[in-house]
């Protein structure tokens, strides 16, 4: 529409060219539900990768807060900082590592880590984890 005449035209843009036949569509279609349980499987394991990884950093990052440094006994920051380096360790030399590899490295780092956590907890009187530390349960296999 031209604004200073007011005066209207339709236009009509086909492109008939380049257009993909009912077959190859059908094709598509059937490839995607072919390929649907793998991508969900590599989404999965993707997310519990990036999960571990997140946590081992937050982890080692938080003992360096101000509020949780006087609270962390040099031994067990010592094993807190070789445990998490070790995770992200075993994570850059196993790309290919399943789902399963991912969760049960996980389930050790917690189970590792859980102790001195909940004494680092305890330290800081019971409100909340200092340094926003993650809380160990909620960081469950769930994405």
């Amino acid at each position: 529409m031209d604004k200073s005449t007011n005066k209207k035209n339709n236009i009509t843009i086909s492109n008939n060219k380049g257009r993909l036949s009912k077959e190859e569509i059908e094709r598509l279609v059937k490839d995607a539900e072919k390929y649907k349980d793998e991508d969900e499987a590599i989404r999965k394991k993707v997310e519990a990768k990036n999960q571990l990884e997140g946590y081992a950093f937050q982890i080692k990052n938080s003992l360096n807060d101000e509020k949780v440094k006087d609270k962390v006994d040099p031994e067990d920051r010592k094993i807190v900082e070789e445990a998490c380096t070790e995770t992200t360790t075993w994570l850059e030399a196993n790309q290919n590592a399943t789902y399963e590899e991912i969760e049960s490295k996980r389930k050790s780092l917690e189970e590792k880590l859980q102790p001195i956590m909940m004494k680092i907890h305890q330290a800081g009187g019971g409100q909340g984890m200092p340094g926003n530390m993650p809380d160990m349960g909620n960081m469950g296999g769930q994405g």
